[in-house]
């Protein structure tokens, strides 16, 4: 979250962190989130996994609101304060117990992947007449215009998101062969390369085998085999890091495309039978984060269902679905 300044000997903060922390200590300030949820909601919209020991410790340190504890006692620092004293004191009355609302015994389904549109607060839930349950904004910056939602509306507003990854089987099928025909042909040209490599690395030690005889009769000087040798054997392990890396390279990575594809093809389908719960699985498998307004959602897709999803625009594929689709696998 901060980083060291060599130049002139500070601690500045790190653009590129700080907005996660401030995102960590503004949720947790709501109350809604224990440690376990505020890790997964971390998870789903940073794309990064904490330990919950290491955001306790995080959210207690007070050096993010510009303080520092030196021998038990505690100091102000020149630091820029990543948060102000109010939302920490609030963080510290979630960790104490003694605000309200206290962490949800209910874990709500769709929880941890939205945001308001309108002031890029959290979205939380409650349940109503208690049974009922109802999204909406946590107001951390004041009023705004995002409506309370019931869950059924909203997870078939959700929907959306994965009709919009939809491609049609025919297309599928092309995609599919095209990606499995590149496979072939990978494993083709790994195949030949292989051969070459293995190829050179016997011409080599037969090299140094045959330098080593030369030298024995007396063929060649001590100074002309200790040259060549270091130069063969070099070479040596050049070609040996060279076939580590060509099996590293997995051609199976086109079968990962290929599920990708599959899911991409039944996604809504899927989506539109499962609870809420399995919904928002599927959801956090194919968007990193998504905002919604009174009207809308607004995904941020995770790769390569970002590229589908423009293709998807472009082409006009949800507007054509299959008149006879594919069976599920």
């Amino acid at each position: 979250m901060y980083r060291n300044n060599k130049a002139e000997h500070t601690i500045e903060v790190d653009s590129a962190k700080a907005p996660l922390a401030r995102r960590m200590f503004e949720m947790y300030a709501t109350g809604n989130y224990s440690l376990s949820q505020l890790r997964e909601a971390l998870l789903a919209e940073f794309g990064q996994r904490f330990a919950k020991g290491y955001l306790d410790r995080l959210l207690k340190n007070p050096f993010y609101n510009g303080s520092f504890v030196w021998q038990g006692k505690l100091y102000q620092g020149s630091q820029v304060p990543l948060v102000d004293r109010e939302q920490f004191d609030r963080v510290q009355k979630v960790f104490q117990g003694r605000n309200k609302p206290k962490y949800r015994k209910h874990a709500f389904a769709f929880q941890g992947i939205l945001t308001c549109a309108y002031d890029q607060c959290a979205v939380t839930a409650e349940i109503k007449k208690q049974k009922y349950t109802y999204y909406h904004c946590t107001g951390f910056r004041g009023p705004c215009d995002l409506p309370y939602i019931r869950e059924e509306l909203l997870g078939k507003r959700l929907g959306r998101i994965v009709e919009d990854i939809f491609i049609p089987g025919s297309v599928l099928a092309q995609l599919e062969n095209s990606l499995l025909n590149d496979k072939g042909r990978q494993e083709v040209i790994q195949g030949e390369r292989r051969n070459r490599l293995r190829d050179r690395l016997s011409s080599v030690r037969s090299r140094l085998d045959q330098s080593y005889t030369d030298k024995l009769d007396g063929k060649i000087t001590e100074d002309f085999w200790i040259r060549k040798s270091d130069e063969w054997r070099a070479e040596e392990q050049r070609i040996c890091a060279e076939m580590v890396a060509l099996e590293q390279t997995k051609p199976e990575k086109m079968l990962d495309g290929v599920r990708i594809l599959e899911l991409a093809h039944k996604a809504h389908s899927l989506y539109l039978k499962q609870t809420p719960e399995e919904q928002a699985k599927l959801l956090r498998l194919v968007v990193s984060n998504c905002s919604i307004d009174a009207i809308n959602v607004y995904p941020t897709y995770r790769k390569p269902f970002d590229l589908i999803a423009a293709r998807t625009r472009n082409e006009g594929w949800r507007a054509r679905r299959d008149s006879n689709p594919r069976p599920s696998a």
